[in-house]
């Protein structure tokens, strides 16, 4: 079922297209999908860029050779690309190859011990073993309520709207039941004993913007997903995903603008008529859909005026993702022993992370997730070389943390870290570099302190708690992203603009209500 009719103002007079039309701001891969699905469902899409690529945080390098994926680099579900050709009778392997990676992570102890993360049942018993052969049944028993968690949360709540208290009261058993209450790490420990296999099962919420220690173990659904569907990596990079995506709605007859900054969501009658670009003009539009950071549009989209629920005292007093320090590197050599994902745990795990969420200080160690997408794809850098991109979790800005002048002494201390752990001589054969950190991420993605993720995903902040999808505050403006339900990762981009299906009426209804 759809939301009600909107009491829509006419489409954009200065086109001959009737077709309603729906701006979205942001071209990362929650706007994308939402064009896509908007444009099947008989919209008329505009999306506006602020950079000069499409991609959002999927921003794509090219330089030297070296082709840099800014990320996200680690590809599951599928099907939930596969859904978005599906609506233009097309297959995703018409435009993609998806290749599986294995492992799916190399999991690299601070003393070198090492824990090869995979897809069968066998191959993790066998990894297991080697740290703690006790902790074998456990992990079976871990296994499996991972598996019920992902029946709830992810194949029955993640495509579902949380727009009222009653949809939350609808689910508190079940959430109850599976212990959501239970952080990621607090709930692998009732079943996992051994420390450094705790660490292993643990560190995926980092990739979403969480702590192990304060995420709800929701989010250990994980574990499930990831043996369901495997990890996947597209050859040419990610951006190939971008590219593909933007072929799919130019050919469907939408429209990409790049380069186009948003200044503001202009509101009459409490609901959203269009958007006023920084230069002035003004775009008209039956809805508009938000795939910028949820906490940046309510605090610069959307004048105060508009807003009772997230006003600015609410939007700062919220908590926010860890932001990330990102090096980007090409090397004249090749590393062949480093795995495509590798996870560098260094010699503190929760002390580390109590430093990045809770004290805001930026640490003298650090853990480091290593990306080499040429173990899989050679073509991403030149003959005999390597392309890289390591990720530091920095705290984000309110850390008061002097980037400017850190970044380069931060960069020689992780290089100094891969020279001495992964990568030897790692400094005489780094050859093409670019650097992204907590600055990058509020000026280049309007991230909002710098956050790499949005709202923080505990469980205060997850579902009706989040910033909804069908917009609290203004009528007809709608958002996707991680900074909206359910929440950060590529599953979960998709998924909020899988969301819009169930909330955005469809266009026919629209033409209706404006009197087409």
């Amino acid at each position: 079922m759809h939301e009600d009719t909107l009491s829509a103002p006419p489409s954009d007079p200065t086109t001959q297209d009737s077709r309603p039309h729906a701006v979205v701001i942001g071209s990362g891969f929650g706007g994308l999908a939402a064009a896509c699905r908007l444009l099947a469902r008989g919209y008329r899409v505009t999306v506006l860029e602020k950079r000069d690529q499409p991609g959002g945080r999927a921003y794509v390098y090219r330089q030297d050779g070296f082709v840099f994926d800014g990320g996200p680099t680690v590809v599951t579900a599928p099907f939930m690309l596969e859904e978005l050709w599906a609506l233009f009778g097309r297959k995703l392997s018409d435009d993609i190859d998806m290749r599986p990676v294995f492992p799916y992570y190399r999991v690299r102890f601070h003393d070198g011990q090492v824990f090869d993360y995979q897809g069968s049942k066998e191959g993790q018993e066998a990894e297991i073993r080697k740290f703690n052969p006790d902790d074998v049944e456990g992990y079976h028993a871990f296994f499996e309520m991972s598996r019920k968690i992902f029946e709830k949360g992810f194949e029955q709540l993640s495509y579902v709207p949380f727009g009222s208290w009653m949809d939350m009261l609808k689910i508190a058993p079940d959430m109850v039941k599976l212990q959501s209450y239970r952080t990621v790490y607090g709930l692998i420990a009732r079943y996992i004993q051994d420390e450094r296999l705790r660490q292993v099962f643990s560190f995926h919420t980092l990739l979403v913007g969480g702590s192990p220690f304060a995420t709800t173990s929701i989010y250990s659904l994980i574990a499930f997903l990831e043996r369901k569907w495997g990890v996947w990596f597209p050859m040419g990079g990610t951006g190939e995903l971008v590219k593909g995506l933007v072929r799919l709605i130019e050919e469907q007859g939408g429209q990409l603008r790049l380069s186009t900054a948003v200044e503001q969501i202009t509101v009459e009658g409490g609901r959203a008529t269009g958007v006023r670009l920084v230069g002035g003009e003004h775009l008209a539009a039956d809805i508009v859909v938000s795939n910028a950071d949820s906490a940046w549009t309510y605090k610069h989209l959307v004048a105060p005026e508009h807003r009772k629920r997230w006003t600015d005292r609410k939007i700062e007093k919220s908590r926010y993702s860890m932001s990330l320090f990102v090096w980007y590197f090409g090397t004249d050599r090749k590393y062949e022993d480093v795995a495509h994902h590798t996870i560098l745990l260094g010699p503190r795990y929760k002390g580390l992370i109590d430093d990045i969420f809770d004290k805001k200080v930026l640490a003298d160690d650090f853990s480091l997730y290593l990306h080499r997408p040429t173990a899989t794809d050679p073509s991403m850098a030149p003959e005999g070389c390597d392309a890289f991109y390591v990720l530091s979790p920095v705290p984000h800005l309110d850390a008061g943390v002097d980037w400017e002048q850190q970044r380069g002494e931060y960069r020689q201390r992780i290089l100094r870290f891969l020279s001495e752990s992964v990568m030897p001589d790692l400094d005489k054969h780094v050859v093409s570099e670019h650097i992204l950190d907590p600055l990058g991420f509020q000026q280049e993605l309007s991230s909002y302190k710098g956050a790499a993720f949005g709202l923080e995903p505990v469980l205060t902040q997850s579902a009706y708690f989040r910033p909804h999808n069908k917009s609290e505050e203004v009528e007809g403006l709608y958002l996707v992203g991680a900074g909206t339900h359910p929440g950060a990762g590529l599953p979960g981009v998709l998924s909020s603009a899988k969301v819009l299906d169930a909330v955005v009426p469809d266009a026919a209804q629209v033409r209706v209500a404006a009197g087409g």
